[in-house]
C-alpha cells in the first residue's frame, strides 16, 4: 500500500509541466487585477491529507488557515482558509514543483481565488504566493512588501495610501 501511494505521488509530481515555476508574478500588476483576493497573512495551521483531483488521480493536499494581516483587494476579513496542492502525510512527502510547501508561521502576500468548493486557490499557482523574509523582503525576488502594496495599489486604481 505504502510502495502504491509512493509511486502515485511521484507520478503526479511528475506529471507538473516542466517549465513550472514558483516566486514572484512575471507581471504583478497583471496579477493584482486577475487575482479575486490579496492578503498579507500568516498561516496559522496547517494540515495534509490524501484526496483525489478532478482527473482521479490521488494526491496530498495541503488545508491551511491564515491570519490575514492586511487586505490589499477584496472583503476584509480576519482569517482565509486556502487549500494547496503538496504536503507531508505520515513520512510521505509531495512535492509539487510550482506550488511551495506551507508551514506554520510562514508570512506570504497571498493572490487568492476562488476554488469554488470553500476554501481559496492561489491564483497562478506557485506564483501567487509570495513569500515573506523577517525584514519583509520577498523571497526570491527584489521586492519588498512597500513596493508590492504600491503595485498592487497602482494596478487597483487605489493611488498611494
Amino acid at each position: 500500500m505504502k510502495q502504491t501511494l509512493l509511486m502515485m505521488a511521484m507520478c503526479v509530481s511528475l506529471s507538473v509541466a516542466v517549465a513550472a515555476e514558483v516566486g514572484p508574478p512575471t507581471n504583478l500588476p497583471v496579477a493584482a487585477r486577475g487575482a479575486g483576493r490579496i492578503v498579507v497573512a500568516k498561516v496559522a495551521d496547517v494540515h495534509a491529507r490524501f484526496t483525489s483531483n478532478k482527473f482521479g488521480d490521488q494526491l496530498i493536499v495541503s488545508s491551511a488557515r491564515l491570519e490575514v494581516v492586511e487586505t490589499l483587494k477584496g472583503a476584509p476579513t480576519s482569517q482565509v482558509d486556502l487549500e494547496i496542492e503538496g504536503g507531508t502525510v505520515g513520512d510521505l512527502t509531495l512535492r509539487v514543483s510550482d506550488m511551495p510547501l506551507l508551514q506554520t508561521g510562514d508570512r506570504a502576500v497571498f493572490f487568492l481565488d476562488s476554488s469554488g468548493n470553500g476554501p481559496m486557490a492561489p491564483h497562478d499557482r506557485g506564483r501567487g504566493i509570495l513569500r515573506l523574509s523577517a525584514d519583509d523582503r520577498i523571497e526570491g525576488g527584489d521586492l519588498n512588501l512597500t513596493e508590492v502594496r504600491r503595485q498592487v495599489r497602482a494596478a487597483l486604481g487605489q493611488g498611494a495610501r
